[in-house]
């Protein structure tokens, strides 16, 4: 249930963003997009509050070990998804922005080919240090 919540959110959001920023200048665009984003926030914030409080699993007629096992899996769950995704987020914009000076660069000097490609590769490896700490946490489950 949580997850098809926040996955309709999520593509609600993409939606949203995709209707409505490509007739708005750079700086609204942007301004929305921060909204977007910190109003999807906030409802995960609160369905996670909703869904993984212990008076909803006691609700439920589960026993408090089994609760306190699933909140645990569960919080660590969403700790990989968080790390696994925001970590792939920063790299997308990171990627996207050195990307896009080193196409520049290459475009005025051929021979800055080399240099530029080491700075996008690390703006990857961000995403490689996120799926790290997933594989660290999902281990520990």
């Amino acid at each position: 249930m949580l997850a098809a919540f926040l996955a309709i959110g999520a593509v609600a959001t993409v939606i949203a963003f995709g209707v409505f920023a490509p007739e708005l200048d750079r700086k609204r665009a942007l301004k929305l997009f921060k909204g977007l984003v910190g109003g999807s926030i906030v409802v995960i914030a609160l369905a996670f509050l909703l869904f993984m409080s212990p008076s909803t699993a006691l609700a439920e007629g589960t026993q408090q070990a089994t609760s306190s096992a699933k909140s645990v899996n569960g919080s660590a769950m969403i700790g990989v998804a968080l790390s696994t995704g925001l970590a792939a987020l920063g790299a997308g914009i990171a990627v996207g922005m050195t990307g896009a000076a080193a196409i520049g660069a290459i475009s005025e000097d051929p021979r800055m080919l080399g240099r530029s490609l080491i700075f996008v590769g690390l703006a990857e490896g961000i995403a490689i240090y996120g799926l790290i700490i997933s594989i660290m946490i999902f281990g520990r489950v």
